[in-house]
């Protein structure tokens, strides 16, 4: 054993007697009881050579509201003979040594409440049990109350409340802007909402307003994707308001190519195989609108055909809404080149 230390451990036992105010410090040395002196209890904690050698008299360890900001204080596990254990009111951290703890046979008064431990599994274990749940009030050791309170709140409550909010927006892309959704998650990437048709022409702006037929306004809109749209609106006689309630609308590519009539009076149609392939794409757009949109007819004629910039691809630019005769239009399309 070593001499120094005893002799230095009893040294200090004596002061912390007196410290604890225990009653008599010569024959007795029962309490180590140290509240609300956050500096005194670092400083005897610290002495590891008193704890080593810790008096058999001293029964109750209290170290209350001393806001120690170390991990568990394992110094005091070598009193193994103390009944009582107090280090509530602290900012302990790290896990509970409860092996260590579990050895004190003796130990029948623990309270760790009010610390900042590590969350353990110990609700089912014989340590727990030994004790109760007044030891580790707010711990850190046993599941937070409020906390799971929060997550059972926001699982049966706010959960279900985002799913509506999203499904109901979800909803309402699909209804009335299928343009943010992908394409992948579009029924019809051609078919276009009210919505849609006003956020592209400015909610019909004059800045967007191109022309004016019988009964149609045409409008040159920028969809989402920044593409060009020629967007033909029927108007029969509504106000801007009523339009919008029940809209009737066309949609087609915007061009600024010159049109059949011009491009049959320059040089660019001299050759056969030019026109041919014009008529064949006009027959071709003709089939397709037949198939897919048979409740939309066209006037199709020289001048309402243009040809694109790029590879001259014929684009039928006027459409209508009614019974037209489409054999007819093209039989006359295509006579009109012979006779050119």
């Amino acid at each position: 054993m070593n001499i120094t230390e005893i002799f230095r451990s009893t040294i200090v036992a004596s002061h912390l007697c007196n410290e604890s105010k225990n009653p008599n410090c010569i024959d007795s040395f029962p309490k180590i009881r140290i509240h609300s002196r956050p500096k005194t209890a670092a400083l005897y904690l610290s002495f590891d050579f008193f704890w080593q050698y810790c008096h058999l008299t001293v029964v109750e360890i209290q170290l209350v509201n001393n806001s120690l900001k170390s991990e568990f204080p394992t110094n005091a596990l070598s009193c193994a003979q103390i009944r009582t254990l107090d280090l509530s009111y602290n900012q302990l951290t790290g896990s509970v040594p409860v092996q260590n703890l579990s050895r004190l046979t003796n130990l029948t008064h623990l309270n760790l409440s009010y610390n900042r431990f590590s969350e353990d599994k110990i609700l089912n274990t014989e340590f727990f049990n030994r004790f109760n749940a007044s030891s580790f009030i707010h711990s850190g050791l046993l599941p937070d109350v409020k906390r799971y309170k929060m997550r059972v709140l926001v699982l049966l409550v706010v959960f279900p409340i985002v799913v509506i909010l999203l499904c109901c927006c979800l909803g309402w892309l699909c209804l009335k802007r299928p343009d943010y959704l992908p394409r992948t998650c579009r029924r019809r990437s051609h078919k276009f909402t009210s919505a849609m048709i006003d956020a592209a022409t400015d909610e019909f702006s004059d800045q967007r307003l191109v022309s004016k037929r019988s009964g149609v306004d045409i409008h040159r809109g920028t969809l989402r994707d920044g593409r060009e749209a020629k967007i033909e609106v029927y108007t029969e006689k509504v106000s801007k308001e009523k339009r919008r309630a029940n809209l009737r609308a066309l949609v087609t590519e915007w061009t600024n190519g010159e049109n059949v009539e011009t491009w049959l009076s320059s040089s660019l149609a001299s050759s056969w195989r030019r026109m041919l392939r014009v008529v064949m794409g006009v027959v071709e757009g003709v089939c397709y609108l037949w198939e897919q949109w048979p409740e939309i007819t066209f006037d199709l004629n020289t001048s309402s055909v243009l040809l694109s910039d790029d590879d001259q691809e014929p684009l039928i630019s006027q459409f209508k809404i009614g019974d037209g005769t489409v054999h007819q239009q093209v039989r006359d399309l295509f006579l009109f080149f012979l006779k050119t």
